[in-house]
C-alpha cells in the first residue's frame, strides 16, 4: 500500500447516500421550507461537502457566541467566522425548536434538511464590532448583516440530500475531496494555495511561481466565485481570465479549481477561514497576502485593517490548523532588467513601474493601451470583451430637481441630440410615460414614490447593461433612493445625476400643470417643496440653473459633461 499522506485522506461530507437520499427528498416534500438566499446557498455548499469542517450545520446560539467572542466553537476548535442560517421574523414563528425543515434553493429544489436546536435574535452590532472590527456600515458584510440579512437565526446539524446546482464550469468546481483525490492520483505532497478574486496579471503570476518554488511546493489556483465585494469583475469574465493564463504555467504542477465561497471581506479572520477552507481542501500550503480580503475604506476614508494584521494572525494559528503560511511578496517591474522583483529586493537606482487597481480601470474604460508587461494579452483581451471602451457602454442620466424646474424639457432635448449623434438606442423615462406604463397601481406616498423611483432604476440599469443610454427625470426627492438607483446603474455602467437646480419660488412662478396652487390649497397632499421635503444632491455630476438659460445650453451642458467623462466622443 502507497504511503497515505493524513491530509489527503477523504473528509467528512455531510450527504447521506444516494438511496436514503431519495427516500429523504419524498419525505422532506412535506416539512415546512425556507428558501436559501444566495449567500446561503454558498454557506451550505461547503458544510455539506466538507469545506467548513468540522462545523455539522449552521451555529448553534453557544457556538455562535463562542465564534464571535473567542473565534472558537464551544469544544475548542478554531473557526473565526459565524455561519448562520438567518430568517426573518415571520418564518421563525413558523418553527418550532427540535423541528426538521427542508432547506430549498431558489428554483424550489431540497439540497437539505436542518433540525432546528435553537432559535435566537443576535446582536449584530456586537458581531460586526467583533467578528469585521466595527460595526460601520461602509463594511460590505456590516451592510448586509444589517440591511439584508434576517433578524432571526436559526442553529441546528444538516443533512445534505444534494449539491446545489451549477451550469457553469462545471469541470473546474472540485469539492474538497475530489481535490485530495486529485493530489493522491497526481502523488503531490506539498501544495501551495492562491487565494484569489481579481483577474491574474503578470505580477500575481510571479508571485505565484515563487512562492510555489520557496515552499517546493505544486500550486493551485483556488479563486473565489462565491459571492465577492459589489462591483469586482463578475466571475464568469475572472475564470475566463483565469483560463487564458493556464497555459503560462507549467502543466504538470499546477491546478485550476473554483470556490463557491461567499466571501465576508473580513480582513484577518477571513483569511484565518480561508487557510482552514484550503486545510480542508487537503492543501499544505497558503500565501496570505497584504491586506488580504480587506474591504477598501471605511466611513473615515481609512482602510478597515492594517496592512499586515491579517498574515499575523494565519502565522499564530498555522501550526493548529496544520498549514503553513507563505509570504506574499509584493512584486513590482523593474524597467532597466526587464522582469519583476519583490518589492524589498529591487537594485538601487532602477525604475519601478507599476499600475494601480483604479488604473487598469481606468484604462479599460477609456480603452487605453494596457502594457504587456502588466498583463498578458489574452486577459486584456478577456477584460475587454466584457468593459469595451467607455464610448461603446450603456450610461444612464439621472435628472432630479422640483416639479416644473424643467427636467422633461431638458430630457427631451438631450434625448433628440444623443439621438442625433446615433449610435446607441436612447430611452426617456420620464415621469408621466413611466407612471403609465410602469407605475399605473402607485400613488404618492412616500413609499409608492420610492417604489416607482426604484423600478425607474431597474429599467435603466437593464438598458445600461444591454449597452443603451436611459434618461430619467423623475422629482427623486429622497438622497437614499437616489443612491439606492445609483448602485443598480454603477455595477454595469456611469450614472450621471444631474440637480435641475431651479428655486422653488421660479418653479411656483412657473406653475405650468397649475399643481403648485393646489398645494398650496392643499388640495395636492405631500407635494415635494411645499408640505414635503427634497434632500438637495450633495455631489451631482453636474448642476444646471435653468433660470435665464435657455433648453438648449442646458441640454448641452449634460453633453460636454459626458464628452468630458468619455461617455460620448466630442
Amino acid at each position: 500500500m502507497a504511503h497515505q499522506t493524513p491530509h489527503l485522506a477523504p473528509i467528512p461530507e455531510l450527504y447521506v447516500s444516494y438511496e436514503s437520499a431519495q427516500k429523504l427528498k419524498v419525505e422532506a416534500g412535506n416539512l415546512v421550507s425556507h428558501d436559501l438566499t444566495p449567500r446561503q446557498i454558498c454557506d451550505l455548499e461547503l458544510l455539506m461537502n466538507g469545506g467548513f469542517n468540522p462545523l455539522k450545520g449552521f451555529l448553534s446560539e453557544a457556538d455562535y457566541d463562542s465564534v464571535v467572542e473567542t473565534m472558537r466553537t464551544t469544544d475548542g476548535a478554531l473557526w473565526p467566522m459565524p455561519v448562520t442560517l438567518d430568517v426573518t421574523e415571520a418564518f421563525a414563528e413558523t418553527v418550532e425548536l427540535g423541528q426538521d425543515i427542508a432547506l430549498r434553493d431558489q428554483e424550489g429544489v431540497i439540497l437539505a434538511t436542518m433540525t432546528v436546536t435553537d432559535k435566537w435574535v443576535p446582536n449584530k452590532s456586537r458581531e460586526a464590532e467583533m467578528v469585521f472590527g466595527a460595526d460601520d456600515s461602509a463594511h460590505p458584510a456590516v451592510n448586509y448583516l444589517h440591511n439584508q440579512a434576517g433578524n432571526v437565526y436559526l442553529g441546528g446539524p444538516v443533512t445534505g440530500i444534494q449539491q446545489p446546482v451549477h451550469y457553469d464550469f462545471k469541470a473546474r468546481r472540485d469539492t474538497p475531496n475530489e481535490l485530495r483525490a486529485y493530489f493522491r492520483k497526481m502523488g503531490w505532497q506539498r501544495i501551495v494555495a492562491f487565494q484569489t478574486r481579481n483577474p491574474l496579471h503578470r505580477a500575481h503570476q510571479e508571485l505565484t511561481f515563487r512562492a510555489a518554488r520557496e515552499a517546493q511546493a505544486n500550486l493551485l489556483i483556488h479563486p473565489v466565485v462565491g459571492m465577492t465585494k459589489p462591483g469586482d469583475v463578475d466571475h464568469f469574465t475572472r475564470v475566463r481570465c483565469y483560463e487564458a493564463v493556464l497555459d503560462k504555467y507549467p502543466s504538470s504542477t499546477t491546478h485550476l479549481s473554483l470556490l463557491n465561497l461567499a466571501m465576508r471581506m473580513g480582513g484577518p479572520r477571513e483569511a484565518l477561514w480561508h487557510a482552514l477552507i484550503r486545510r480542508n481542501h487537503g492543501l499544505t500550503h497558503f500565501i496570505v497576502g497584504r491586506d488580504h480580503a480587506g474591504p477598501g475604506n471605511n466611513s473615515q476614508g481609512e482602510d478597515f485593517y492594517g496592512p499586515y494584521d491579517a498574515q499575523e494572525l494565519v502565522r499564530r494559528h498555522q501550526e493548529e490548523i496544520g498549514i503553513e503560511m507563505v509570504d506574499f511578496k509584493h512584486m513590482v517591474y523593474v524597467q532597466e532588467k526587464a522582469q519583476y522583483y519583490p518589492i524589498d529586493e529591487v537594485p538601487e537606482g532602477s525604475t519601478v513601474l507599476n499600475i494601480s487597481g483604479t488604473e487598469l480601470r481606468r484604462r479599460l474604460a477609456e480603452g487605453i493601451e494596457i502594457p504587456d508587461w502588466f498583463s498578458f494579452p489574452e486577459v486584456v483581451k478577456e477584460l475587454r470583451r466584457t468593459k469595451p471602451p467607455r464610448a461603446k457602454q450603456g450610461f444612464t442620466v439621472f435628472f432630479t430637481g422640483f416639479s416644473g424646474s424643467g427636467k422633461s424639457t431638458i430630457a427631451n432635448a438631450l434625448m433628440v441630440k444623443l439621438m442625433e449623434m446615433g449610435g446607441r438606442p436612447v430611452t426617456l423615462l420620464d415621469g408621466d410615460i413611466v407612471r403609465k406604463n410602469l407605475s399605473s397601481e402607485l400613488g404618492f406616498s412616500k413609499e409608492h414614490r420610492d417604489l416607482n423611483i426604484r423600478r425607474i432604476g431597474y429599467v435603466a440599469s437593464e438598458i445600461t447593461k444591454n449597452g443603451g443610454i436611459a434618461i430619467c427625470a423623475p422629482i427623486a426627492p429622497y438622497a437614499t433612493t437616489r443612491r439606492a438607483v445609483r448602485e443598480d446603474v454603477e455595477s454595469f455602467g456611469a450614472f450621471i445625476e444631474v440637480h435641475v437646480d431651479t428655486s422653488i419660488e421660479e418653479c411656483e412662478r412657473r406653475d405650468r400643470k397649475g399643481l403648485y396652487k393646489l398645494a398650496r390649497e392643499g388640495k395636492i397632499k405631500e407635494f415635494t417643496g411645499i408640505s414635503d421635503p427634497y434632500d438637495v444632491p450633495e455631489t451631482p455630476e453636474l448642476r444646471v440653473q435653468t433660470e435665464g438659460a435657455d433648453v438648449d445650453n442646458c441640454a448641452h451642458q449634460v453633453i460636454l459633461k459626458l464628452e468630458s467623462m468619455g461617455l460620448i466622443k466630442g
